[in-house]
């Protein structure tokens, strides 16, 4: 009896570890599949807009702030907007000309920005900067 018991044990333990590896299995079958198909409608080139803001030496660090987070904010906002990065300027070369904090936003079309530069939420983004600015540049580039 000991060992039928034994041996059903053994039975439902291998029935068991095959389900659970055809689960697993199946899950990265699933993630895969899932990531095919992002690639298969990810754009193969984006437009990238990038600003570049030079703050006033006036401008507090609690000002800057603000205007960070409301920038940040836009893709929450702006649903053309498909991409959001920043960061504050960290060359060694000296180049950067007053320039001090880099945005960028990726767009899948032209017309995504179309929309994207008039909209409400981008002018009101617009009044938040006021007159902090000692300098703006814009570059806006297709990715290759």
């Amino acid at each position: 009896m000991k060992k039928l018991y034994q041996s059903v044990l053994l039975v439902v333990a291998m029935a068991l570890v095959g389900a659970c590896s055809q689960e697993t299995e199946e899950k990265k079958i699933v993630e895969e599949m899932k990531e095919i198909e992002m690639e298969s409608t990810a754009p193969d080139s984006v437009l990238r807009h990038v600003v570049m803001f030079g703050f006033k030496e006036e401008t507090s660090p609690e000002k800057i702030q603000e205007v960070i987070d409301a920038f940040a904010a836009l893709p929450s906002k702006i649903e053309q907007i498909k991409g959001f990065e920043w960061g504050i300027n960290n060359s060694p070369e000296g180049l950067n000309d007053g320039l001090t904090h880099a945005f960028t936003l990726t767009f899948h079309s032209e017309e995504d920005r179309a929309i994207y530069l008039p909209h409400p939420d981008h002018k009101a983004f617009g009044e938040v900067l006021g007159n902090s600015l000692s300098k703006v540049v814009v570059v806006d580039y297709w990715t290759h």
